[in-house]
């Protein structure tokens, strides 16, 4: 099996993990089959903007990435724009939430939150 077989299509980082259960949690949902679903949609200054929901189940074509605790559901169609991107979190003061660090994006806009591959 090479590395790229034992990759996982997104990694989620223990901070972004946390944060997630917390407000999944806060939510009333199970977190054993809900979990936060990643996509990309047309928008955005760049082109192509990320989206975060919460979602009580997967869908049946979804990939499902489950670390520290998460499970995080992608579709194909996101999946060939943001696969091997990381999901992460920054709190505090300077902080701006939840973050995709994509490595499949050419240029993003300034806030981060758009891009074009």
């Amino acid at each position: 099996m090479s590395s790229a077989e034992t990759a996982p299509p997104v990694d989620i980082t223990e901070s972004a993990a946390e944060q997630a259960v917390d407000l999944l949690e806060g939510e009333g949902m199970d977190t054993d089959e809900a979990g936060l679903r990643l996509f990309v949609q047309q928008g955005g200054c760049a082109g192509l903007s990320y989206g975060m929901r919460f979602d009580n189940a997967p869908e049946d074509d979804d990939t499902i990435v489950e670390g520290h605790g998460l499970r995080v559901f992608v579709d194909p169609a996101s999946l060939k724009y943001i696969g091997g991107a990381t999901l992460d979190f920054e709190g505090g003061l300077q902080g701006k939430g939840f973050s995709v660090e994509n490595p499949n994006a050419e240029s993003e806009c300034g806030c981060g939150e758009s891009f074009r591959t």
